[in-house]
């Protein structure tokens, strides 16, 4: 295809898969276009752990990596300990988050026993800087950074390497920031999107940034809600390049998440998702639950600045998984994972590479479509 995307990344089609799941990854880039593994909860030996494994089975085909080094964060501090850091979280929100539980018949007595204060996927200047060398050791062709600026390091490296530097946005006012920073290639993200989004939809965004950036040489990935080949269409048709996709990799045969978690995509509509800070400290879409249903009650309180509120979160929510796994009720009405309104169009689980390529037809009829539309009468 004639797209700057295949010529920055050297794919055949414009379709970036954003993973959790190295083996995502690897059957997406054999597959023509390109996967990128979400590195948000490895740290920097686990990291080398799944790369070296994707080197060693993608064949040569390019794929990226996506960090998360966000611009503003509660805890700066390399130094801060485990304890200081949990210090930061009150009582009052693990204690509602317990109270969830026994409202569901979970077993919540030592569900915090073992944290261990890590503020795991986001990274403070000098963790980032360690996930950043341990990524550009690795024939990567992408890095990306999901909230905010990348670090100047970040961009500095991608210069030296050669490899391209991607920064999600979700306002037409990031985008401009982000070009003027230097970055190589902008992800538009619509308010459909899954995990972290801003309130803005995809159909208006893509081409409001493609505007405000058209005096730069960077090219724009449309994401939000983007499940389908003729989803892409449409936004290339507004001016973007490619796609940038997330959720519709979850309901894939390979992809890490929980079968229980995979049947609530399934069966679910696109209505079925919620936009909330209750999951990590920043807006996030997920699919509703119970679990979300109670954040978002008036006597929940207010969330905390990322990366506090994941310290809340995240151990009741694996707790809440696992049970869910042997069929407890409770957990079943609890558990929930990021996804975004895409979701209402993801109703069957099919092998990724069997995926791409439904992704790949149905753009193509899409394009017959509109080819058909204006053609002589």
């Amino acid at each position: 295809m004639k797209s700057p995307i295949c010529e920055k990344l050297n794919i055949e089609f414009p379709l970036i898969a954003f993973t959790h799941c190295r083996d995502v990854v690897v059957e997406v880039s054999k597959a023509g276009a390109m996967g990128v593994l979400g590195a948000a909860q490895f740290d920097a030996e686990s990291l080398e752990i799944e790369l070296n494994w994707i080197d060693e089975h993608i064949d040569g085909m390019p794929y990226g990596v996506d960090l998360i080094a966000p611009t503003s964060m509660a805890v700066t501090d390399d130094d801060a300990s485990s304890e200081e850091i949990l210090e930061l979280v009150p009582d009052e929100h693990r204690n509602y988050a317990v109270n969830i539980l026994a409202q569901h018949q979970i077993d919540s007595t030592d569900v915090y026993k073992n944290q261990t204060g890590s503020t795991g996927a986001f990274l403070t200047a000098g963790k980032a800087s360690n996930i950043i060398d341990v990524a550009f050791s690795h024939p990567i062709s992408l890095i990306a950074n999901a909230l905010g600026v990348p670090p100047r390091y970040m961009i500095e490296m991608g210069k030296l390497n050669n490899v391209q530097v991607a920064a999600l946005v979700g306002a037409k006012e990031h985008a401009v920031k982000q070009v003027e920073a230097g970055v190589d290639i902008l992800v538009v993200a619509g308010t459909e999107a899954g995990g972290h989004c801003g309130d803005v939809s995809t159909l208006v965004l893509v081409p409001e940034v493609c505007q405000a950036v058209a005096a730069y040489d960077v090219p724009v990935l449309a994401a939000g809600g983007i499940v389908t080949g003729r989803q892409m269409a449409a936004c290339m048709a507004m001016g973007a390049a490619g796609a940038w996709t997330g959720s519709m990799w979850l309901t894939t045969t390979e992809s890490e998440v929980s079968p229980v978690i995979k049947n609530k995509y399934t069966a679910a509509s696109s209505r079925q998702t919620v936009r909330t800070k209750a999951r990590t400290g920043k807006y996030s879409r997920q699919l509703r639950s119970a679990w979300t249903d109670a954040w978002e009650s008036e006597d929940a309180p207010d969330p905390l600045p990322m990366p506090l509120q994941s310290l809340v979160t995240e151990s009741p929510l694996g707790r809440v998984t696992k049970l869910a796994e042997t069929g407890h009720q409770g957990a079943k009405q609890l558990a929930t994972y990021f996804v975004g309104q895409g979701v209402g169009l993801m109703d069957s689980i099919q092998s990724t590479r069997s995926l791409v390529y439904e992704f790949m037809e149905d753009f193509l009829q899409a394009k017959e479509r509109l080819m058909d539309a204006f053609g002589d009468e």
